[in-house]
């Protein structure tokens, strides 16, 4: 598998979308820059982006709105020369109970608007994506309303152990690589 260079993390920008379901690609691109101490800088008002591409990993979180991510995507992997195998997407999903972690090399966009976006902006579906279960969706609620809703107090442990859990994978993922990464997934999972 190619070396990952852009990580993006899903979401939609502005205060009323920070702590929703929806946002969770975010938030875990949030926690990787405070870990490494690196500072949000806006790139050419589509995106926010932390670190370098000199050797390092480019984080990224579109502000393009979840259903636009892939001109933002498109145009920070073009000035960068990253091809699709090399940027890794993150992305909640309500089809998988809250906490689980499903990493792929590639495959559909399983319904989900952003991974969408990015296939058809970028040609091609053969993008990694790391997928963080926040479901499932209760009856009788649309699920646009259940993924702009914010996590309940009962589900806040199980949403900071999924946070860990992702940065663990990703930290393994770009230290030993991917299948290590998958064979060490913490908690909760369900892998390739």
């Amino acid at each position: 598998m190619p070396e990952i260079k852009l990580i993006v993390g899903l979401g939609n920008p502005g205060a009323k979308y920070v702590n929703t379901r929806h946002n969770v690609g975010f938030q875990v691109v949030d926690c990787l820059a405070a870990a490494g101490e690196l500072a949000w800088k806006n790139w050419a008002g589509m995106a926010e982006v932390a670190g370098s591409t000199g050797g390092k990993i480019l984080l990224v979180k579109p502000q393009t709105y979840m259903n636009n991510s892939g001109a933002a995507v498109k145009s920070i992997s073009g000035y960068f020369h990253v091809v699709p195998e090399e940027i890794l997407v993150i992305v909640d999903d309500f089809s998988l109970p809250l906490g689980a972690l499903r990493p792929r090399r590639s495959g559909s966009a399983g319904g989900h608007n952003g991974l969408a976006s990015i296939a058809d902006h970028l040609g091609t579906l053969t993008f990694p994506r790391f997928r963080l279960g926040i479901g499932p969706v209760p009856p009788h609620i649309d699920p646009a309303d259940f993924v702009l809703g914010t996590f309940r107090a009962d589900e806040r442990t199980a949403v900071r152990r999924m946070f860990d859990g992702a940065a663990v994978f990703i930290e393994l993922m770009l230290s030993e690589g991917w299948d290590k990464a998958v064979s060490k997934l913490p908690g909760k999972m369900m892998t390739e």
